[in-house]
């Protein structure tokens, strides 16, 4: 009996809507004006965990993996561009590109060893791998150990954008951004993401319609891992700094607090979802230790109100996936 591989038509992959159309523009919009009113390292700082939430809204919102170690890939890229731009004189376009490359490749050896778990027990196998990351980070002289990797130099882009300049850093940020995230639009909405949402409903179905789920589920982990690391490896740069608190198990934390806030298995719930988490830190900064307790009530109040998340609940009433 031949294996059924052909997608269904209902996975086929559809159309760009027009409403989310609408939603980029006004997003791309406000971000390009938004430097005019508002700090630009916080915007660049918020666009780089909005880039780590929404390579890990890839793995959880349509994939259904939770991982609680994904700080590892967000802070070796960062471990890794860091070192790559002061140590060895890279530009820093090969820099990120270093540290991306680095999140990978920790990522597929991270994924062939958990991939074939589910549940609490691949959160748990994440999370240990992400943990050996940590305190190697913490033991060796190539981290700098709890000084990080300090006075990183963010160079000359292409030989012509000189990233000291405030507004020019955060253009090139900008456009990093924007393109990983019509990349991450494009993969949930192509043939390939539709395979992603049939295993996360159904994955003994979409088995028995002869996809290899493992191998699905495993590039997924990949992707997510990558983009992690580009958002890693983005931060180092704009802040010049590698340090444990990226690599740390609370940062793994963060991330599903953001994706969860904003909305999963939104496009863009996780980049409302951070802007709102980096915002409280920001501007909450002098509550010291209480931040995390505001945080905390924050999301109970969103769980029990907004279960969707700020944007699930708005794409519910307007009736439109956002």
């Amino acid at each position: 009996m031949a294996v059924q591989r052909e997608l269904p038509a209902t996975m086929a992959a559809p159309g760009v809507p027009s409403h989310q159309v609408i939603a980029f523009a006004v997003m791309t919009t406000f971000f390009v004006v938004a430097p005019f009113f508002i700090y630009p390292i916080f915007l660049m700082n918020a666009l780089c965990f909005a880039l780590f939430a929404l390579a890990f809204n890839l793995l959880i919102g349509y994939a259904g993996l939770l991982s609680f170690g994904h700080a590892a890939f967000l802070g070796t890229a960062g471990y890794v561009s860091a070192h790559a731009a002061k140590v060895w004189g890279l530009p820093p376009e090969l820099a990120i590109l270093a540290g991306t490359i680095a999140a990978g490749l920790l990522g597929l050896i991270f994924g062939l060893l958990a991939i074939r778990r589910q549940g609490i027990y691949f959160a748990m196998i994440t999370l240990a791998f992400a943990q050996m990351v940590y305190f190697f980070a913490l033991q060796t002289k190539f981290t700098g150990g709890e000084d990080g990797i300090q006075s990183v130099p963010r160079g000359v882009m292409l030989g012509v954008l000189d990233l000291r300049g405030t507004m020019t850093l955060y253009s090139v940020v900008l456009v990093i951004f924007l393109a990983a995230f019509l990349f991450i639009y494009r993969i949930i909405h192509s043939p390939f993401g539709q395979v992603l949402k049939a295993i996360r409903d159904n994955e003994p179905r979409a088995i028995s319609l002869g996809y290899r789920a493992d191998h699905y589920k495993l590039l997924a982990f990949v992707l997510s891992a990558t983009l992690a690391g580009l958002a890693g490896g983005t931060k180092a740069i704009v802040f010049q700094l590698a340090s444990l608190t990226d690599v740390h198990w609370s940062m793994s934390g963060e991330v599903v607090l953001m994706t969860l806030l904003g909305g999963l298995g939104t496009i863009f719930g996780p980049v409302v979802g951070a802007f709102v988490v980096v915002a409280l830190q920001n501007y909450l900064a002098q509550l010291g230790a209480w931040v995390t307790v505001v945080q905390g009530a924050i999301f109970v109040l969103c769980v029990l109100t907004f279960r969707r998340g700020i944007v699930g609940e708005l794409g519910r009433i307007l009736k439109r996936p956002l």
